[in-house]
């Protein structure tokens, strides 16, 4: 009798929602319910389409940021890193039209620069945290600070705009798209299911959540870890350089606040997707609806007036306090 009478209680336990699990797609639901509530035009496909394409930049950056985070690793210099890959950009692209002319041999010399510089860049804070023995914290606070100097010091302290003939032939790879859908947005949907499927189905995927959980352990497991970790920080430069690529031809230009606060955004991303801060445990679909979170946060704030919009940055740093102390209350728990 006591085994019939347990049974029926197996389905109630099965059928509990695990909130570590499903709280930010339930947040960005009820995020959407409430935005539809406060303004009627919030679900119209221009506002859509508009709140998806500025957060891919973010996204895109996000899903590199999880493999570092995850692998026990950290990233501050992101933005700065955009506004110099958009400098370098810019430049090499100028400089080239009097020799290829406007077209796209020049623009595809830029995307191939923005590569490079952001690989390179990658590998530096990866070398210097993995080789050099330094703190991820330290070395890209520093890196932060380099790359948005330099960026300064290249505009001359002020602005460096793209070839204006250049910017229209480079214009679609921003405002088209594929079936009424604009590029950034596919990119980032492409690049996070990339991501999602990397870090689940493959060694190196678990092998990050393996060195961010005990790295000592992973060495005596044969992972090779300065060298997955350099890889992680490598893999981001890169993506900071997609994210870049998808960015200048927006604006066509580049200056010392390109770029601002997007750390900020990436790494609140990330924590709120479900990612543990101190590394150990990586979710890419997490953070994908985390960026969504964000980007809506700021466009409801944008769209009531509920709150200045020069107040955004402290709302997301106010959400990742509060994600991390949750984080830390379920460890407790």
């Amino acid at each position: 009798m006591s085994a019939e009478a347990s049974t029926p209680a197996a389905p109630a336990r099965r059928m509990r929602i695990d909130l570590h699990v499903w709280g930010p797609l339930v947040a960005l639901v009820l995020l959407i319910l409430l935005g539809a509530f406060l303004n009627a035009n919030f679900l119209s496909y221009g506002n859509v389409t508009n709140v998806l394409a500025r957060s891919a930049f973010i996204g895109i950056i996000a899903v590199g940021m999880t493999f570092v985070i995850t692998a026990g690793g950290l990233d501050l210099s992101v933005g700065s890193m955009a506004a110099f890959i958009a400098g370098v950009m810019i430049i090499v692209m100028n400089w080239l039209v009097p020799e290829l002319g406007a077209g796209w041999p020049v623009v595809l010399a830029g995307m191939g620069a923005a590569l490079l510089v952001g690989l390179v860049a990658g590998a530096v804070n990866g070398l210097l945290v993995t080789r050099a023995g330094i703190e991820a914290f330290i070395v890209t606070l520093g890196t932060m600070g380099i790359f948005r100097s330099l960026v300064t010091w290249l505009a001359d302290g002020g602005t460096l705009s793209l070839n204006f003939e250049v910017r229209e032939v480079y214009r679609p790879v921003y405002y088209g798209g594929l079936f009424g859908v604009a590029w950034p947005i596919v990119v980032f949907a492409v690049i996070a299911v990339i991501g999602e499927i990397v870090m689940r189905r493959t060694a190196f995927g678990r092998h990050c959540a393996a060195i961010g959980s005990n790295d000592q352990v992973a060495r005596y497991s044969a992972i090779h870890v300065d060298t997955v970790r350099l890889l992680t920080y490598v893999f981001l430069g890169i993506l900071v350089g997609i994210a870049t690529i998808m960015y200048v031809p927006r604006l066509g230009s580049a200056s010392s606040t390109t770029g601002l606060l997007w750390e900020l955004e990436a790494i609140a991303a990330v924590i709120i997707g479900g990612t543990v801060l101190k590394g150990g445990f990586g979710r890419v679909w997490g953070t994908a609806v985390g960026v969504l979170i964000l980007s809506l946060i700021d466009n409801i704030l944008n769209l009531t007036d509920l709150v200045s919009p020069y107040l955004n940055g402290a709302i997301q740093g106010v959400i990742i306090i509060l994600a991390v102390v949750l984080q830390r209350g379920r460890k407790a728990g």
